[in-house]
């Protein structure tokens, strides 16, 4: 017996390389409110046409970045509202180019694996600044095989509630992810994201900041409390499709170099 009923909700938790096909048969089937894996599509430019099929049909697609969810992320949040928002930023989003090398990708993903991957932790930054870019310089160098693009990006720039952001990142150099927050109080540190690190002004100790994290080690960091939000319809936390539309320029600049 076949069933032909439409759910009211789907989490789509695919391969790279299949998440825009995916995406765009749940919402000709007439889902309304969609879970996808980041960064919600194969390429970037498949943002704008999933958008475009989703709003005919007034759904919802929420992008999961998990690393939102985190017990880190919810403190800092509260201390960065607590000084009045931050004033800059920085971020690195380093990835270990000797480690992808060898692995087993669908082609094309690690073509896009800035987008699959370092958007983990340009979503992040960009989401407790609280804002997008509306100017920046992006310079791109290096080479490597898989990533023809390059493989050494900075830059700096300006989002739209006037703070201040740079970023490096080197595949051929170590590093880690990390994203560094300044406010009027305090310098924010997450190195690694799932723990916080604190600098309070006219100090020069950095100190741990004690987190309740049981909920992060009990499952996959951010996972359970990303579930939960969307379970509720509660879109305040997510990447909804919308907004990554709009920063679909700002992953074109940083992958490819540019003046914006």
């Amino acid at each position: 017996m076949q069933n032909n009923s439409t759910p009211d909700r789907a989490i789509i938790a695919v391969t790279e390389n299949e998440l825009t096909n995916t995406l765009e048969l749940a919402i000709e089937r007439g889902i309304k409110s969609i879970l996808i894996e980041k960064p919600g599509s194969f390429k970037m430019e498949d943002i704008k046409i999933l958008l475009e099929k989703s709003k005919k049909v007034g759904g919802k697609i929420f992008i999961g970045y998990n690393r939102r969810f985190l017990s880190s992320v919810e403190k800092a949040k509260k201390i960065i509202a607590q000084d009045g928002g931050v004033t800059s930023f920085h971020f690195e989003f380093t990835e270990w180019g000797h480690v992808i090398a060898p692995l087993v990708k669908g082609e094309g993903v690690k073509e896009e694996w800035l987008y699959h991957n370092s958007s983990h932790i340009i979503d992040l930054s960009f989401y407790l600044a609280q804002g997008i870019p509306v100017k920046m310089t992006s310079v791109v160098g290096g080479k490597i095989d898989w990533h023809p693009a390059g493989s050494i990006f900075t830059g700096t720039g300006i989002i739209d509630n006037g703070a201040i952001f740079t970023y490096h990142s080197n595949w051929c150099a170590p590093g880690r992810w990390g994203i560094e927050l300044m406010t009027k109080n305090h310098r924010l540190i997450l190195r690694p994201v799932e723990k916080l690190q604190l600098q309070k002004i006219g100090e020069v100790k950095i100190e741990f900041v004690d987190i309740d994290d049981a909920i992060d080690k009990e499952h996959k960091p951010g996972y359970f409390k990303q579930v939960e939000s969307f379970l509720n319809e509660d879109e305040r936390q997510f990447c909804m499709l919308e907004e990554q539309d709009k920063m679909i320029k700002t992953y074109q600049s940083i992958k490819h170099g540019a003046n914006n």
